[in-house]
């Protein structure tokens, strides 16, 4: 018989939930470590699709990478994702930034054909992003390197010209890392959720930085999550979401 702490010991062994940040509530946000697993469903988020998926296919546990409940809550309304969560007894494990810095932009970085050299940045002993030297292309050829890589529709970069040679890679949204870039006098930076001043600064530091969006670096949880699953508990049905989508739309 599977638990839900047994998943919860299998994830924490590969990205150990006492290193999320701080602001962070990654780990076991609803329901009981007690629970008897049989199907399991990967996602990004937990949302109102995504309950419909549990409820429709019997899974006891959802694991997502953002947590369902992040802001402290005083009371949890019936038909919310949360209620709807407790009331079909269906636990939830999240785990984002200790995923991130453990195990996210390693895999962002396979997908991307990228060899990671060193980390961006060191937060409390734990790395989060690398930079990555074995390049070699313009802004323009990288940037459509990633689409193809991650399926994005839309990239949004500011085209510095000249050829990229280091660049710096972090997950979901790393624009506050620009800094370290331009102090390590790196080329590129890839990320997501991007703001404009973030993109002016680089502009005028010469540094390329392509956001490839926050959904489209971090949905490669899913497939990461459902292997890693099915590979420790041959027993249990570990399958992603069947709605898990980017939920924006775009025109380009």
């Amino acid at each position: 018989m599977v638990t839900v702490k047994d998943v919860f010991e299998h994830i924490n062994a590969a990205a150990p939930f006492k290193d999320q940040e701080s602001y962070d509530n990654s780990g076991l946000n609803i329901g009981s470590m007690d629970e008897e697993v049989t199907t399991v469903l990967t996602a990004l988020d937990a949302t109102a699709d995504v309950v419909s998926d549990a409820e429709r296919l019997g899974a006891q546990l959802i694991v997502t990478h953002h947590p369902v409940i992040f802001d402290p809550i005083k009371q949890i309304e019936l038909h919310s994702v949360q209620g709807r969560l407790a009331r079909a007894g269906i636990s939830l494990i999240a785990a984002h930034t200790s995923f991130d810095s453990a195990v996210m932009n390693d895999i962002l970085c396979e997908r991307l054909g990228l060899v990671p050299e060193k980390p961006l940045r060191v937060d409390n002993g734990v790395p989060i992003g690398y930079f990555c030297s074995n390049v070699e292309l313009s802004p323009a050829e990288l940037a459509e390197r990633i689409a193809s890589a991650l399926g994005n529709t839309c990239i949004r970069f500011n085209d510095m010209g000249g050829v990229v040679r280091k660049a710096a890679v972090c997950s979901g949204s790393g624009g506050s890392f620009l800094p370290d870039v331009i102090a390590e006098k790196a080329d590129c930076l890839i990320t997501g959720d991007v703001k404009h001043n973030v993109f002016v600064d680089a502009f005028n530091a010469g540094v390329t930085v392509i956001d490839a969006g926050h959904y489209h670096t971090e949905v490669i949880f899913c497939e990461y999550m459902q292997k890693s699953l099915s590979e420790a508990f041959p027993e249990l049905n570990v399958i992603t979401a069947p709605s898990e989508r980017d939920i924006l739309s775009y025109i380009v």
